[in-house]
């Protein structure tokens, strides 16, 4: 992995080292006084997945060094342990996902660290402490992350790293779902299309543990029995594959599966049809994605005679809504299940060194791959 050295660091070393006086007597000459001053005022040097403009992710990324940034007094400077590679992070890189930061700016947006040292007024957080940014937060793929206090969450030391890695953006979404748009309780059913991605199998997990059972569509392919195998170990109810659902009356395949009253796609298409067709008199369906890229088409008969309702979500907007401590919480909830062993996906960890193929599987350049994660 090449790297881009800069001088900033010296830089950055000499002005401080020339602002420093007295600490605890010792003489600005000293050793010593250098050594305290540079860790309790400045990050260390950090290794950064850096890109200048807009464009595909595997042309315009770069790996680089950057120099020591200010620890304020209210900052918390934390080492970098894993991070993701979510199909948003692609998606901002490209230019493509509504919200996004402003360029030249570091990739990455969720991850978890250990915090290696704190400002004057930091109270709550210590070195060692294991934290999530929460909300997400852009700048993750570096290894040192300084940002303020307000945007750290301490976890449970005995937290998975890969789980807490990655526990906000897809679990999260699967968790507000299922709670934010009809009432479930045990018994009831929901279904889905795009079963086998993360959030996906974080539904039918989620759903099992509460006794909600589970209907699943997945893309008719290769391997197809093999993933419907996988997701029924995680608790699903029903798999089917598209091609099984080209019958006239898909409910009669539920079995004892009560009739869904809240479907959720990701799909869009024909996939999403096969969701309402499944659904119960006044069902809703909630998108939360559009990976074929092709528009819902909607019968005039779901609305008038089956009076469907269509909604969508998107967790950034949820999340900038006044819901910090809410979410917090929630992300407690969601790495106990992982604790427990009741919430789990396939994932890839992978050397923060070997970031460019971490990029090219992420983004299917060489085939299926499980999610990327990046251990630094």
């Amino acid at each position: 992995m090449a790297l881009v050295r800069s001088s900033a660091a010296a830089a950055a070393l000499r002005a401080l080292n020339g602002s420093c006086s007295l600490i605890g007597g010792l003489p600005r000459s000293s050793n010593a006084l250098r050594i305290r001053c540079f860790s309790s005022l400045m990050s260390p040097p950090s290794t950064a997945v850096v890109y200048d403009q807009h464009g595909a992710p595997d042309a315009v990324t770069r790996v680089m060094e950057m120099p020591p940034v200010p620890v304020k007094e209210s900052d918390v400077c934390v080492k970098m342990l894993a991070s993701p590679i979510n199909p948003s992070d692609v998606n901002r890189i490209e230019g493509v996902y509504p919200v996004r930061p402003e360029v030249p700016a570091v990739g990455g947006y969720e991850g978890v660290g250990e915090v290696y040292s704190t400002g004057a007024a930091v109270k709550d957080l210590s070195p060692g402490d294991l934290v999530i940014p929460s909300p997400p937060s852009s700048g993750m793929w570096q290894t040192y992350v300084v940002k303020d206090q307000s945007m750290w969450h301490k976890i449970d030391k005995d937290s998975p790293i890969e789980y807490a890695a990655t526990i906000t953006v897809n679990p999260l979404t699967a968790l507000r779902m299922l709670e934010d748009f009809v009432s479930m309780k045990a018994g009831d059913s929901v279904v889905q299309n795009g079963a086998t991605s993360i959030v996906g199998q974080c539904i039918i997990q989620i759903a099992k543990s509460r006794d909600i059972r589970s209907v699943n569509i997945i893309r008719d392919r290769a391997g197809s029995d093999e993933a419907s195998e996988m997701l029924k170990k995680l608790g699903a109810d029903e798999v089917f594959t598209e091609s099984q659902l080209e019958v006239k009356n898909v409910k009669s395949l539920l079995g004892n599966v009560s009739e869904p009253a809240l479907g959720f796609n990701c799909v869009g298409g024909n996939a999403a049809s096969l969701v309402m067709k499944f659904l119960r008199q006044g069902g809703a369906m909630v998108t939360y994605g559009g990976m074929s890229k092709k528009p819902i088409t909607v019968s005039t008969s779901s609305f008038i005679f089956k009076d469907l309702s269509l909604r969508g979500f998107w967790l950034q907007k949820w999340m900038v809504s006044d819901k910090a401590i809410e979410c917090r919480q929630m992300i407690d909830y969601l790495l106990d299940l992982a604790q427990e062993g009741k919430l789990k996906y396939e994932m890839e960890l992978v050397p923060f060194s070997n970031f460019k193929l971490a990029l090219d599987k992420a983004m299917g350049k060489l085939g299926s791959h499980p999610k990327q994660v990046l251990k630094f």
